[in-house]
């Protein structure tokens, strides 16, 4: 009996004996993702130096982590992930207690285009949270306490190096690295990510010329790692109450529609779209049915999308929830077309405006019955209401409501 006492407390001991990391030697996390594959996938950031990825543990049963991607010179850390069961009721981190999903998801707390913008003479004044207020947004988001996460894409923004004399973005690091990546997102969105599990969305600054690099070893939800591809199979996610379908638009173009890259795209919406659930969502970065902002205002975007989709849209598909464009606008086209819902307040430059009309436009053949059109940073709760839902747009005060809106099938209304 002693001997089994023994070997049961010398077991326990061997994932620190090999270098195990418990959770509060995380330089990221731990964070909760929706996978690919419909389960959790849990994720932590720790050092290079440590030889084994933390425990993981779901509903008392150990779940085995692992390594995405080596360390290089770009990447000096590692990242671990682990997969378990989406009604996974507790799990834990290195011994730490982690956010998991309702059985029913009754509030949403969606973020987009988040990063700081640093790229040649464009420079956003990192430095300073009234100039990029992401750290902020993500505090006050994660206060209300959402059952879950939406990121609409576009998390890494530090392409090239702050210039010379500017103290608005001085020290900032740059590059598809550890150091943006950590500035740009786990940094700042560290109570949220402690909040409640991320749905994460590819936005065009994570393509594999860009971001790429980061995206496939931190956020891409596909539980195996492997190598950048552009674009990346689409996916269902049936969780919580919701159907959400996954579209990569990373590489698609806003102003034109190359036949070749049409092909792949209505390949992908013809397989992901089929038979598609009642009251279900398209989640993509780029908006399917918008207007451009500022110069380009006059212009549709995106022109891939919107020839690639034609034929494929089913009629249980209310909306698209997106981003791209750096502003918050809906579009409701009637019973003819789902809603177009973009958030893209999150914390990058914002975008003019002042020629964007969201009501009575024609967008592709069809005109808006109803439209809205804010230029202000913040973030959006969604909280369920009966068959439908009420969202609230606030602002960085997280006091001040910007607009509110009732989503209800296709229908979208929003309104200071």
């Amino acid at each position: 009996m002693r001997l089994r006492v023994l070997f049961a407390a010398v077991a326990a001991l061997l994932p620190a004996m090999a270098g195990a990391a418990p959770a509060e030697q995380a330089l990221a996390g731990p964070w909760v993702e929706l996978g690919a594959d419909n389960q959790l996938s849990v994720r932590v950031v720790v050092s290079s130096g440590v030889t084994a990825c933390p425990a993981v543990v779901a509903d008392g049963s150990s779940v085995q982590a692992t390594q995405r991607g080596a360390a290089d010179g770009d990447f000096p850390v590692t990242t671990c992930a682990a997969s378990a069961p989406a009604a996974t009721k507790n799990l834990t981190v290195g011994g730490v207690a982690v956010a998991v999903l309702p059985a029913t998801v009754n509030r949403i707390a969606v973020i987009g285009d988040t990063g700081c913008r640093i790229d040649g003479p464009a420079l956003q004044e990192c430095n300073d949270t009234e100039k990029w207020p992401f750290p902020t947004i993500a505090k006050d988001a994660a206060g209300h306490r959402p059952d879950l996460v939406i990121h609409v894409g576009d998390y890494y923004y530090r392409e090239t190096a702050c210039l010379a004399g500017n103290k608005g973005c001085a020290g900032s690091p740059h590059g598809d690295n550890w150091a943006a990546w950590q500035a740009d997102l786990f940094a700042p969105a560290a109570p949220l990510l402690a909040a409640a599990p991320w749905i994460v969305v590819r936005g065009n600054h994570e393509d594999c010329r860009r971001g790429g690099k980061g995206w496939m070893r931190f956020l891409d939800p596909r539980p195996q790692y492997g190598d950048c591809d552009d674009p990346s199979p689409p996916y269902r996610l049936h969780l919580g109450g919701l159907d959400l379908m996954m579209f990569d638009s990373a590489v698609a173009d806003d102003f034109k529609a190359d036949p070749a890259k049409v092909a792949v795209f209505a390949a992908q919406f013809a397989k992901l779209l089929a038979n598609a659930p009642a009251h279900s969502w398209l989640l993509t970065h780029r908006p399917v049915w918008a207007l451009a902002q500022g110069a380009l205002a006059g212009k549709t975007v995106n022109q891939t999308e919107q020839a690639a989709i034609k034929g494929h849209v089913p009629p249980g598909m209310d909306m698209v929830l997106s981003g791209h464009l750096h502003d918050f606008t809906s579009y409701e086209f009637g019973p003819a077309r789902p809603s177009q819902l973009i958030v893209g307040v999150g914390g990058d430059t914002m975008l003019d405006l002042a020629d964007v009309p969201p009501a009575g436009a024609e967008i592709d053949g069809l005109k808006t019955t109803k439209g809205f059109a804010l230029e202000q940073f913040g973030f959006f709760i969604m909280e369920r209401n009966g068959d439908g839902w009420n969202g609230t747009l606030y602002a960085v005060d997280d006091k001040t409501v910007l607009a509110r809106c009732a989503i209800m099938g296709r229908a979208l209304d929003c309104h200071n």
